[in-house]
């Protein structure tokens, strides 16, 4: 193997692990949450917010982010994100109150924001085509669905054996290793052009998104509430401004010929609906082992270890599947499979053993997800342009994480509705009351994968030599292919 060839790989793994540290801290907090909310005394709306904070500033910069990659240079941004992500895991590592630990995890967010479309565009230009690209997307999105139950396992270990605020602390080493190795091993690469900002793309999106979380948030207490009504509305009325403002600017933060590709905008649909449940549902699962099971923190992230295990063995088998076949069977089937064990998971009873009731369930959460994470990622990315590589990818997290906040919105929704229904005279009628809610988040993440499988159906078409294309991770066109890092 060459030296360039080599080097390449290097990169795949500093880039596979920045993406492993993004996406297991959407998760790593779930298991400590009990153990915070006691010591920092937060509500149950503040303890939601915690997940929330990240996934919601994640998602609502990461355009931004994106943007600042390309025209700025990406391994600028990659190592700065870097920084401020370390930097903000150390505040909310010695946060007194829960004000402070919600601002550290939305700093955590913002600079998460800038460092995973710069790797994921880095990927990019690394690997322009070829099985090479189709194997580095693999081994990323791979990565990116494990990275979920990786966190709540690391969580759980800290959290018995340490302390729930190691839960932040520990990314500080691997950010160290992260900005040291990508500062030898990475080439610095930029789009051409004029870079100009997009500053009222910026704000619209942002405050359209917030606003829209937000307004889910409070329908956990009323739908019909003005509140809600108020906020959600705002949020689709600032959407709707940002798409008429993107049409029109010169440099816009989405270009929309971005998502407006019908399977690429079908990817970055399902790659949503994956965040909602990876990010949103598992939440319900580690109160389920702590509150009504008993488990302890670390038996909790153990046994939602199966999740990641799954993920892992079947990704390779999925990788040769999509080789041979393409993405559209891969992307209809596992929908269906994930779903199918959140409907078995929403079957949970107070006294239900977790061998019969949750591991079967995890096993074909397991598989879903992993027939879906590798075909998604490459799909999304296919046929971009080299100077829309940090829209593109900014997109593809984008999706993932505003998925996950209004997954959990809706699910907190959910189980708000299922709970309160339960009329609570002791102990036990708490436990059912609890069981109920949870039943009732795992029946709406279930529906929604269902929803991904329809959109799979419809959107996931490509003929052709688009479809050889797209099977091979290359650009549909050679105008449009990436340029290597330079």
């Amino acid at each position: 193997m060459s030296n360039s060839s080599s080097r390449r790989w290097w990169v795949l793994v500093i880039l596979a692990m920045t993406q492993l540290v993004v996406v297991l801290d959407g998760t790593i907090v779930n298991i400590a949450l009990p153990q915070a909310q006691i010591a920092l005394g937060l509500s149950d709306s503040e303890r939601q917010w915690v997940v929330t904070a990240y996934a919601l500033a994640f998602g609502a910069l990461l355009l931004l982010g994106g943007r600042i990659a390309d025209y700025w240079g990406r391994k600028r941004t990659y190592l700065v994100g870097m920084a401020g992500f370390g930097a903000a895991s150390v505040v909310g590592g010695i946060a007194q109150s829960g004000g402070e630990l919600i601002l550290a995890r939305g700093l955590q967010g913002a600079f998460a924001a800038m460092m995973a479309p710069a790797a994921l565009a880095l990927l990019t230009v690394t690997f322009p085509g070829g099985r090479e690209r189709n194997t580095a997307f693999a081994v990323f999105g791979s990565v990116a669905g494990a990275g979920a139950g990786v966190g709540l396992v690391l969580g759980g270990l800290l959290t018995e054996f340490v302390d729930w605020r190691w839960c932040l602390l520990v990314n500080v080493p691997i950010v160290i290793v992260g900005i040291v190795a990508g500062a030898v091993l990475v080439a610095e690469s930029r789009a051409e052009g004029d870079n100009r900002y997009d500053w009222l793309g910026v704000v619209t999106v942002a405050l359209g998104l917030a606003s829209l979380v937000f307004g889910f948030t409070l329908a956990e207490e009323s739908w019909v509430s003005i509140g809600t009504i108020g906020f959600i509305a705002a949020g689709i009325a600032l959407l709707a401004l940002f798409v008429w403002v993107e049409s029109r600017v010169a440099q816009p933060l989405l270009p929309l010929r971005i998502v407006l590709d019908r399977v690429r905008g079908g990817a970055f649909l399902l790659q949503a609906i994956a965040g909602s449940v990876m990010i949103g549902a598992t939440v319900y699962l580690t109160f389920h082992l702590q509150i009504v099971l008993g488990f302890s923190p670390l038996q909790a992230g153990l046994a939602s270890l199966p999740l990641t295990i799954v993920i892992a063995l079947v990704a390779p088998l999925a990788t040769r599947f999509l080789s041979r076949f393409g993405a559209r069977p891969l992307m209809i089937a596992g929908p269906l499979v994930a779903a199918s064990g959140l409907f078995l998971l929403s079957l949970i009873t107070v006294g239900g053993d977790y061998l019969v009731q949750v591991l079967p369930a995890l096993v074909l959460l397991g598989i879903g997800m992993a027939m879906l994470f590798v075909p998604m990622q490459n799909l999304a990315l296919a046929g971009v342009a080299g100077h829309d590589a940090g829209a593109a990818s900014a997109t593809v997290n984008a999706a993932m994480q505003i998925g996950g906040s209004l997954g959990l919105s809706i699910f907190t929704t959910a189980y708000a509705a299922a709970a309160g229904g339960v009329v609570v005279t002791g102990a036990a009628s708490q436990l059912d009351a609890f069981v109920s809610g949870y039943s009732a988040a795992f029946v709406a993440a279930g529906v929604a994968m269902l929803v991904g499988c329809v959109l799979a159906i419809v959107l996931i078409r490509p003929k052709g030599a688009d479809a050889a294309a797209r099977r091979e991770g290359a650009p549909t066109d050679a105008a449009e292919a990436v340029p290597a890092a330079r």
